[in-house]
């Protein structure tokens, strides 16, 4: 019985999903998560897994980098990023980070069942604009092989730097002395080549949706 992961915050879109597989794969068994950190506990729970579908903007996610981080730690899982984001550039990055299909959330069910077939046999899937797009650059897919260098607990202390939280807040939503999370930032900033927090926080950027938009952090001793 294959397993099938659904990674979206939206309960509506959840359930069209469920349909859409239902009709494709019946025997499926599937598992839900709402936001990244429930996400990380699922992966771990179901390591074999057949198929992950990833919406890209549900809570706790930055852009790619939660695609990337998956990819490094569970090499063997597939990733279909699902997504309202359905701009070709989004899709071919998506792509470029490890996906092996994009699905645009408009997409109707014949597509949806379609896409689903195509990479439960093993191929590739996404709109045909999506490879007609450029690639993502050289300096990006740099940023993405550091950012798959860096431990689970250094990649939860950079999402949460991201988000704009300080070093103390970091060690109470992790349940950890400053000092630890002191340490992790001194991995994180060797392993993205920064000097500092804010150096950090715009070099992950890259891998933003809209890196462009991207706010540094809050000024603090590291």
């Amino acid at each position: 019985m294959p397993t099938l992961l659904i990674a979206d915050d939206h309960p509506l879109f959840r359930e069209a999903l469920r349909g859409a597989i239902a009709r494709v794969l019946p025997e499926a068994r599937l598992c839900e998560a709402d936001g990244v950190a429930a996400l990380n506990a699922l992966v771990e729970r179901e390591s074999d897994a057949d198929l992950l579908l990833l919406d890209l903007t549900m809570p706790g996610a930055q852009g790619f980098s939660e695609l990337v981080h998956l990819r490094a730690l569970h090499p063997q899982l597939p990733i279909v990023v699902v997504s309202a984001r359905e701009e070709p550039a989004v899709m071919r990055r998506a792509l470029d980070h490890g996906a092996v299909g994009f699905i645009p959330k408009s997409a109707d069910a014949a597509t949806l069942g379609a896409a689903l077939a195509a990479v439960l046999a093993g191929d590739r899937w996404a709109p045909a604009g999506a490879l007609q797009a450029p690639a993502a650059s050289a300096d990006e897919q740099a940023v993405a092989q550091r950012v798959r260098e860096l431990t689970p607990q250094q990649f939860r202390v950079l999402q949460m730097l991201g988000a704009g939280l300080l070093n103390k807040q970091i060690a109470f939503e992790l349940g950890v002395s400053e000092a630890t999370v002191k340490a992790h930032m001194t991995a994180i900033l060797r392993k993205l080549g920064a000097s500092n927090r804010t150096q950090a926080v715009l070099i992950a950027g890259k891998l933003a949706l809209d890196p462009g938009a991207v706010v540094p952090p809050p000024e603090e001793a590291d």
